[in-house]
């Protein structure tokens, strides 16, 4: 009788501990991945779910965003510049079904996937462009990304261009250009205001030549701003009216 007493109780312990197991609670941003003996038989949660056991197998998926942090990789540009590029991807898992059926490890796929597309896309632009056009580059690899995952249930919503190092040649190389350019501007600012000076006295001569009192008013202003250095020598300018008029005066008769 004793015997057959604690036999019942560890059948009747086993039972609830197989009852107990069945129940499963999913948080708001889980789902649970049903197989039923091995085929697809549903997605379920969140909250409180009922796993038979043995007949039934489960995987927990979490649908929040995964930041992923893209280990640096070596890109050749277009130009044939060697750069080490790093980067960050937001992904999540919109569809559980895929992400447990149609890949082994999505998480590990796409690390993969953004490491190689990384290199890709960025190696069929030019030095410059990954430099001032990240945004663009960005864009294009979620993109690309973004079409190779939907078959796993994997959206990819964000890729940031994080750094890009150059050796020390290279950054040299760039400070040149930079130096240089800087310099041709310069000198075309120059230029331009040399042509404007002389677009602007080549007006003020013109029109000076149209009103002979203005040229005389502008010799009297040139004799006051003479007056008001101190300089120890003063050059006065001399009309050339006035030179022509001397010379054609007659000697006088003695």
């Amino acid at each position: 009788m004793v015997f057959g007493v604690g036999f019942g109780g560890i059948i009747l312990i086993i039972i609830l501990v197989i009852l107990a197991s069945s129940f499963k609670v999913l948080r708001e941003y889980q789902r649970g991945v049903v197989f039923m003996l091995g085929r697809f038989w549903k997605v379920k949660g969140p909250g409180l779910i009922l796993i038979i056991p043995i007949i039934q197998q489960w995987v927990r998926v979490d649908l929040r965003t995964i930041v992923m942090d893209v280990p640096p990789q070596d890109v050749i540009t277009r130009d044939n510049v060697t750069v080490k590029v790093d980067a960050v991807i937001y992904f999540r898992v919109v569809d559980p079904a895929k992400s447990v059926i149609q890949v082994e490890k999505y998480y590990a796929a796409t690390s993969y996937l953004a490491q190689t597309t990384l290199r890709a896309v960025l190696g069929k632009h030019a030095l410059d462009e990954l430099l001032s056009e990240r945004e663009k580059l960005n864009l294009a690899i979620q993109q690309v990304l973004d079409t190779q995952t939907d078959a796993w249930g994997v959206k990819v919503s964000t890729v940031e261009i994080k750094q890009v190092d150059l050796n020390e040649s290279m950054v040299r190389a760039i400070a040149r250009q930079a130096e240089a350019e800087r310099e041709r501007r310069a000198k075309i600012i120059h230029a331009e205001g040399e042509l404007q000076a002389s677009e602007k006295l080549l007006q003020a001569a013109q029109m000076l030549a149209q009103q002979p009192q203005a040229m005389q008013l502008r010799y009297l202003q040139t004799l006051g701003n003479i007056a008001g250095d101190k300089s120890s020598t003063i050059v006065f300018p001399v009309p050339m009216e006035l030179l022509s008029a001397l010379a054609s005066k007659p000697p006088e008769a003695k």
